[in-house]
């Protein structure tokens, strides 16, 4: 520890959905998703083109929401990992049991062409999610921001994390979601989805770090 990424690219869609099912999907009851506005709350759905990481090089996806400790409502508002599928089966290994974060192995394509950026998930054999967003290689690289994530490893715990890279904002409307048959996809229409995000993000030469996780209590 800590665990580092030294090159990688990712993208994400920031939407508001329904805050009542976003709390019913979190495990337990430790955690409590935060309110955006009346009934909304943040969702991240995102994907991550790892190529150089204490992990290995591969591909992942995630869904993400924003909460904080129902024991502490004084600390910070971090997130918590809904779902985070990875293609390759050390980094979900290692992700799991030293995070506790919900990885699986399966079937992620990302693809790059004409200036944007393509995941494709694939679970069980059944399409999830293919999400394409702009892709620019003219972001501003401001630095490492210092995140918290929380998750479940023998209890809830708090993991600090760095993250850095030159990042371009695009409209929502310029995202491109598509929902498939796999019943993750049922719960992402639950939520509220396909709608327009609020906006997405493309970072390039993305790199970070992630702290041993922390008891929180």
């Amino acid at each position: 520890m800590p665990a580092v990424v030294r090159d990688a690219s990712s993208g994400t869609a920031l939407f508001l959905v329904a805050r009542d099912v976003a709390q019913g999907l979190l495990p337990g009851d430790d955690f409590e998703v935060s309110e955006a506005a009346p009934g909304l709350a943040q969702m991240v759905l995102g994907f991550v083109d790892y190529r150089d990481n204490d992990l290995g090089d591969y591909n992942e996806a995630m869904i993400v929401f924003f909460v904080r400790p129902k024991a502490s409502p004084e600390a910070p508002e971090g997130t918590f990992i809904y779902k985070l599928p990875v293609d390759q089966s050390f980094t979900c290994a290692a992700g799991f049991e030293i995070w506790g974060f919900p990885k699986t192995v399966e079937s992620i394509a990302i693809e790059y062409a004409s200036g944007r950026a393509t995941c494709r998930l694939t679970m069980a054999g059944q399409h999830v999610f293919t999400l394409s967003l702009p892709r620019s290689a003219s972001g501003e690289d401001t630095g490492e921001m210092e995140m918290l994530t929380y998750s479940y490893a023998a209890g809830p715990v708090a993991t600090a994390f760095r993250q850095g890279g030159a990042t371009a904002i695009a409209d929502g409307a310029a995202v491109e979601l598509e929902l498939g048959t796999h019943p993750l996809a049922d719960e992402l229409r639950r939520l509220g989805l396909p709608t327009a995000p609020l906006l997405a993000t493309w970072t390039e030469h993305m790199r970070g770090s992630f702290a041993a996780p922390r008891p929180q209590r």
